[in-house]
């Protein structure tokens, strides 16, 4: 059976109608590389390049400049982490990574490792909190960057940047952000919470897969980065390689679209969720994973003990919801973010990740409980 109800929306989202119809165009009449400039087809796409680039920096609250287009968030990390390491590590080549990143950060830091950095991997606390002072306390004077997600992808876990930024910056250090998942979620001003380095991408947000973008701050501090893929400098030297038109456009079209809903989006999802996890942990046993306070709007993460989640997806084929990181679904290990925060194996197993969307009703809401319920009791009398 294919599922008809998505609850999934972490993973990727659909692309909105609205979108998609400000792409069209540039996979056909506007086909033109942004990179060629001796004539109107280059102009044209080069043009809507840069009204993409201002519609980003219009939601971050940043500098056009500051906004590099790269192919998805995972190259962005990439750029980020190895692009500060190589630029600074004169400096020193220590760098903090908590432990409840995305595998892109911690896969990136672990591949730093082999050239010489010093990476101290930072515990949060069990609700998925970074400690202020612990951090304070590991930062040293050869730690260039400081790496923390500023909300997570698995439990929704808004971590509190603007405070780390503050001590991360006092330390004379810069602090990089994965935003993927709250970048269009919550609003998000950089000059506000202080990130030197943000990335995102526009499938988290109902744009295009492959395209993304990458904050690089100019000033207080000015950053510098090496950028990894070398040939022709495009992107101001930091991302080479012909611009994805039709992609970028369909994320600056993402991000206004994002801009005119995030308050209405955010408080009718939030209510949503709100009422589905009433429902759910009502079940002996049924408790939220993270912090219930400080989450993006959409995401709920529930353990349900003494089941196994995987069984419990197979007695929903209609309702597609996950396990954890759809990055990481491919992988048998329980969710490295659960067991971060203190759940042991069973606890982490027993979890599932629920995330809703624009177009998630309190229909889908009351279905959607009704079949978990049913679900997890006829998992307890098979038991």
């Amino acid at each position: 059976m294919s599922p008809t109800l998505y609850l999934d929306y972490n993973s990727t989202t659909p692309v909105d109608a609205t979108v998609l119809e400000k792409m069209l165009p540039y996979f056909s009449i506007q086909f033109g590389n942004a990179a060629s400039h001796s004539h109107a087809f280059g102009w044209s796409a080069a043009a809507a390049v840069e009204k993409s680039r201002a519609q980003v920096a219009s939601l971050l609250n940043c500098e056009e400049t500051e906004v590099i287009f790269t192919s998805g968030a995972t190259e962005a990390v990439n750029l980020s982490i190895k692009g500060v390491f190589e630029a600074y590590k004169n400096k020193g080549k220590h760098i903090i990574c908590l432990t409840t990143e995305h595998k892109a950060v911690i896969d990136s830091c672990k591949h730093l490792e082999k050239s010489g950095a010093d990476i101290t991997y930072l515990s949060v606390m069990s609700d998925g909190l970074i400690d202020p002072e612990q951090l304070r306390s590991v930062i040293r004077a050869d730690t260039i960057l400081v790496c923390v997600m500023y909300a997570n992808n698995e439990t929704g876990v808004i971590q509190p940047i603007e405070s780390i930024s503050q001590i991360v910056h006092e330390k004379g250090s810069l602090l990089f952000s994965d935003s993927t998942q709250a970048f269009g979620k919550i609003r998000i001003d950089v000059n506000e919470c202080g990130a030197d380095l943000m990335c995102m991408s526009a499938h988290k947000m109902y744009g295009p897969k492959g395209v993304g973008a990458l904050f690089v701050r100019r000033k207080n501090p000015r950053v510098t980065l090496i950028g990894q893929i070398d040939g022709g400098g495009h992107e101001r030297k930091l991302r080479s390689g012909t611009l994805n038109v039709p992609g970028i456009v369909g994320f600056g079209a993402a991000c206004e679209l994002a801009g005119q809903n995030i308050w209405n989006d955010a408080t009718r999802i939030s209510v949503l969720r709100t009422k589905l996890e009433q429902a759910l942990t009502d079940n002996d046993g049924a408790s939220i994973n993270g912090n219930i306070k400080s989450r993006i709007p959409n995401t709920s993460n529930i353990c349900f003990r003494d089941i196994k989640a995987e069984q419990l997806i197979k007695f929903l084929p209609d309702i597609a919801i996950a396990t954890g990181s759809a990055c990481s679904s491919a992988l048998p290990e329980p969710s490295h973010v659960l067991l971060a925060m203190g759940l042991n194996e069973k606890e982490a197993y027993a979890s599932i990740r629920i995330s809703l969307g624009r177009s998630t009703t309190e229909q889908d809401i009351r279905y959607a409980a009704e079949k978990i319920i049913s679900a997890l009791e006829q998992l307890k009398k098979e038991r």
